[in-house]
């Protein structure tokens, strides 16, 4: 175990699983209390529990990012718990199913993927800044996507939302720095998650999605979250806005 979050408290969002789930382990193992926040309350409360019973501290809260309420509650649950706000990974998001015409794409869908994946992360970090102050701050990491960087056919309300968490980041990068709190956002690709396991279930399809990769092969959410803790420590201190790219080459394609 290390140490570069000793004495930090840490909040993840989209916790339960994925990149998250990864993340809230790895800060854990470096000194963090990690309150794991999640949609899915059981399986916030079993990732914390991992965590706790494996000498970490941790506290699992059931929380909705598209609901503002939601957001101040698992942030007064993070401080009542550690005694503070110190980083936070905002990470929770939703995918898009793709295919079909600019034009077909459905109200209801755009609406549901704006709620959690923009007015998420807006919701989430209005909720956290108010703690993240009175701790004298230090990082916020957005989880964005490579469909920050580029666009991709049939997927027009995803891309939409990645990209206004990308200029998002930038323009509270710069509104928060003054208080010395660090904006940043991680744009991972194709990464093996419960969000691909239907597709890469089907070798055909896992295989074609790996051809897709300049670099051959899907992540693992384990070397996302190395990044992620990166972006939140003191080594990527002069890093302000960034939009880093973990997607195996294909922003470069």
């Amino acid at each position: 175990m290390g140490h570069r979050f000793a004495g930090k408290s840490v909040l993840v969002t989209g916790g339960a699983s994925g990149i998250g789930l990864a993340a809230a382990r790895a800060f854990a193992d470096e000194g963090a209390s990690v309150t794991v926040a999640d949609r899915d309350a059981d399986g916030a409360a079993a990732a914390a529990e991992a965590i706790l019973s494996s000498g970490g501290r941790a506290l699992g809260v059931a929380a909705d990012v598209s609901d503002p309420a939601s957001c101040t509650e698992m942030v007064a649950r993070a401080v009542a718990a550690f005694g503070g706000l110190h980083i936070a990974f905002n990470n929770a998001g939703v995918p898009s199913a793709i295919g079909g015409l600019f034009e077909e794409f459905g109200l209801t869908e755009w609406d549901r993927l704006m709620a959690t994946n923009l007015s998420g992360i807006f919701y989430s970090m209005r909720a956290e800044l108010p703690a993240m102050k009175a701790c004298g701050g230090t990082a916020i990491v957005n989880t964005a996507s490579v469909a920050s960087l580029v666009a991709g056919v049939g997927m027009a309300g995803y891309v939409a939302t990645k990209h206004g968490v990308a200029g998002l980041t930038k323009a509270a990068a710069l509104d928060l720095i003054p208080f010395g709190i660090r904006v940043n956002a991680l744009c991972p690709g194709l990464v093996d998650t419960p969000m691909l396991a239907g597709p890469t279930a089907t070798p055909e399809v896992r295989a074609a999605m790996e051809a897709m990769t300049p670099i051959g092969r899907i992540a693992s959410a384990e070397e996302i979250a190395r990044i992620a803790l990166f972006l939140a420590s003191d080594e990527s201190s002069y890093m302000v806005g960034a939009l880093v790219a973990a997607d195996g080459g294909v922003s470069l394609a």
